[in-house]
């Protein structure tokens, strides 16, 4: 199994991205997909993910309300849509796939996820 992520950019406080992440070798029926960050210096942490068989997410507090992951069915592929970036949110963005339906409290564990993509920058910044 294979994951691409891809939409980085650099981007100015305040505005919009879209991460996409695609899987080969398999499909995202009954996984979890999940968005995890890593800004320079410090340690990985867990963004946002979905559940894709009853579309259940849950999301890092600091980013509910600005930030919506979602399924495409048609395109296998879940797509993190940013808005109202903030200089915080700067990081290497991955996806990361759990092959079943993960509990919620398990979301944000990376020792849950079984594959990973390679990884796609954003930069928020003036």
């Amino acid at each position: 199994v294979q994951l691409q992520a891809s939409g980085g950019g650099l981007v100015r406080p305040g505005g919009s991205l879209r991460l996409s992440c695609t899987a080969s070798g398999r499909t995202f029926r009954s996984s979890t997909v999940a968005w995890f960050r890593q800004a320079p210096g410090k340690e990985r942490e867990f963004v946002a993910g979905i559940r894709w068989a009853d579309n259940n997410k849950y999301y890092k507090d600091s980013v509910k309300g600005r930030f919506t992951i979602s399924r495409d069915y048609a395109k296998n592929t879940v797509n993190l849509e940013m808005n109202s970036l903030k200089p915080e949110d700067t990081a290497v963005y991955s996806c990361a796939l759990a092959p079943r339906g993960l509990i919620q409290s398990s979301f944000r564990s990376p020792h849950e996820y079984d594959y990973w993509g390679q990884g796609t920058l954003v930069t928020v910044s003036s």
